[in-house]
């Protein structure tokens, strides 16, 4: 099992607005592509100087199917957060797998 790791640090001004439609659009969005068998999303613990952090966990089964998804879902997927929240926030993504 592969984890698709998605870290966020969103501004505080549009944090509340991120996070609703993460929960209510992004993510379902995400998890309707079939690529994925499960999600969660965290907020992460410390102390930040600007904005609030967040992990998004998404599971998947295998590397070839994140791999796919990567290729075929993703950069549509990527935009249309990148277009509503543009300048508000930083991603890195992590590969993580289950042992």
């Amino acid at each position: 099992m592969i984890i698709y790791n998605v870290t966020v640090n969103v501004e505080n001004d549009v944090r509340e607005e991120w996070l609703s439609w993460m929960k209510a659009v992004h993510i379902p969005d995400v998890m309707a592509t079939g690529y994925f068998t499960e999600n969660k999303i965290c907020k992460v613990l410390v102390d930040e100087e600007q904005g609030t952090t967040y992990s998004i966990q998404y599971t998947c089964s295998d590397l070839e199917k994140l791999k796919e998804y990567q290729k075929l879902q993703s950069p549509r997927l990527q935009k249309e957060v990148n277009d509503k929240f543009a300048g508000k926030f930083v991603a890195f993504r992590t590969l993580l797998e289950i042992v």
